[in-house]
C-alpha cells in the first residue's frame, strides 16, 4: 500500500512541479513574510521584545489568511479537473484504491505546501532575529509556527479534496473554495465579532465565545500560536482568549478537522463516477 501510495505521490508531484506551484507558494510566503516581518517591526520597543517575536506574531496572522488559501489553490482541481480532463477513468484503473490515490495526492501537496512554509516563514525569522535579536523562547515560537502552519494547509487540503469531489467541474470546486475560505477565514470572525459587540461583555464572551472561536480551524490555528507563547499572544493583543481556554482545546480542533475532512473528501471522491 505504502508503495502504491508514493507511486501516486511522485506523479502529482511531476504535476504540481510542472504547474510551478513550489515555486509561487515558495516565493508568496517569502515576500509577506518578510514584508510583515519589517512592517510590523516597530513595536518591539514599546512591547519590550526582541523583533522575531513581532514577527513571529505578524507571520501568525498571515498564515491565517495565506495558508488555507494555498491548500485549496492546490487541492480543488486535484479531483475535478481529472474528470473534466477524461483521465479520472485511466486514474481510477491503476491497482491502486481511492483512498490510496487520495493519500498520494495529498503527500505530494502537502510537501509542497510544507517546503514554502519552511522556505518563507524560516528565511523571514532568520532575517528578523539576525537584524533585531531572538531569543530562545522566540525561535521555539517561529518551528512551533511552521509547524502549525503545516498542519492548518493539512486541513485545508483536505476541505479542497472534498469539495473537489463533490463538484461538477472544476470551475464550481473553484467557486466552492473560494466561498470555504471566505466562510472560515473571514465571515466566521466577523460573525463573532457582531456577536461580542451585542453582548457587551457578557455571558457570551465570557464563556462561550472562547470554544466557538477555538471551534474553527483557521481560529485555533492562531490560538494554538498564542496560548503556546504569551509574547506572541502580548504582540497580537489575544492574551485574554487564549488564556480562557485549556492549552489542550485548539490541538484538538486542530486534529478533529484534519480527520474529518479526510473522511469527508475520501466520501466524497467515492461517490464520483468516472
Amino acid at each position: 500500500m505504502i508503495g502504491r501510495i508514493l507511486a501516486i505521490a511522485r506523479t502529482e508531484a511531476l504535476i504540481v512541479r510542472r504547474n510551478r506551484w513550489v515555486f509561487l507558494a515558495t516565493l508568496i510566503m517569502l515576500l509577506f513574510a518578510l514584508a510583515l516581518t519589517f512592517a510590523g517591526s516597530a513595536p518591539t520597543g514599546t512591547l519590550g521584545v526582541d523583533r522575531l517575536t513581532v514577527a513571529v506574531a505578524s507571520m501568525t496572522t498571515l498564515s491565517v489568511y495565506l495558508a488555507p488559501l494555498l491548500a485549496l489553490m492546490m487541492s480543488f482541481d486535484s479531483i475535478a479537473g481529472e474528470a473534466d480532463r477524461g483521465s479520472l477513468a485511466l486514474l481510477l484503473s491503476y491497482p491502486a484504491g481511492r483512498g490510496e490515490i487520495l493519500a498520494g495526492k495529498y503527500v505530494a501537496h502537502l510537501s509542497a505546501l510544507a517546503f514554502a512554509m519552511i522556505v518563507g516563514f524560516g528565511t523571514a525569522g532568520a532575517i528578523a532575529g539576525a537584524t533585531g535579536g531572538a531569543s530562545p523562547e522566540s525561535v521555539t515560537a517561529l518551528l512551533r509556527l511552521i509547524g502549525t502552519s503545516i498542519l492548518l494547509g493539512a486541513v485545508f487540503l483536505a476541505f479542497g479534496y472534498m469539495l473537489s469531489g463533490l463538484a461538477g467541474s472544476p470551475a464550481a470546486a473553484a467557486g466552492l473554495s473560494a466561498a470555504l475560505w471566505l466562510v472560515f477565514v473571514v465571515l466566521y470572525d466577523l460573525g463573532l465579532l457582531g456577536a461580542v459587540v451585542v453582548d457587551s461583555g457578557g455571558y457570551f464572551t465570557q464563556h462561550i465565545f472562547p470554544w466557538v472561536l477555538a471551534a474553527n480551524p483557521a481560529d485555533a490555528f492562531r490560538l494554538w500560536n498564542m496560548a503556546a507563547s504569551p509574547d506572541v499572544a502580548l504582540a497580537t493583543g489575544m492574551a485574554g482568549v487564549s488564556a480562557s481556554l485549556p492549552a489542550w482545546a485548539a490541538p484538538v480542533s486542530l486534529g478533529f478537522w484534519l480527520v474529518a475532512g479526510f473522511v469527508l473528501a475520501r466520501m466524497a471522491f467515492r461517490r464520483l463516477e468516472p
